[in-house]
């Protein structure tokens, strides 16, 4: 963050980034048809920004793949994430940045639930409230000054 403002979690936790996937010829073959799992989805979002560190949520272990959850057949994926600190004032504007990515990238038959990790946030009931009403992502994103930050979260600067 810029111009004085105290970060909330000065000294966080950084964690080791996994390993780049390795496809196989028939996930690059265009003819075959490659199911979207887990570690696709995870790929997606662990480069994404904290909107407060020059990090990206995997090294703050915000997300994590085994917190990834995706049926192919059925169109649904689940991604928990977890704030740094219980009182998080970014944890809105994490998830929004999550969803909006995973909307970006994903086919429209998709439905997608991004909510905070059970127990881990003071506010998560009405973050994930947020997160699942599509008239106020929709909003959210209407607004000119939250999706450039969101924007600034998706922009592979790492």
């Amino acid at each position: 963050m810029s111009g004085g403002t105290r970060l909330e979690n000065a000294n966080p936790v950084i964690f080791q980034r996994s390993g780049e996937r390795l496809l196989t010829a028939s996930e690059e073959d265009e003819d075959v048809h490659d199911p979207i799992d887990d570690r696709e989805i995870f790929d997606m979002i662990r480069s994404i920004n904290d909107p407060e560190h020059p990090l990206s949520l995997e090294e703050l272990n915000v997300v994590e793949q085994v917190r990834v959850k995706v049926n192919d057949a059925e169109s649904t994926v689940g991604v928990e994430f977890t704030p740094t600190i219980p009182h998080c004032s970014m944890a809105t504007l994490i998830g929004l940045s999550i969803k909006v990515k995973l909307l970006r990238s994903l086919p429209n038959r998709f439905k997608i639930d991004v909510h905070i990790t059970p127990g881990t946030h003071a506010s998560e009931e009405a973050v994930n409230k947020q997160l699942a009403d599509k008239e106020r992502v929709a909003a959210a994103l209407e607004n000119s000054s939250l999706l450039e930050v969101v924007n600034q979260c998706l922009s592979r600067s790492i």
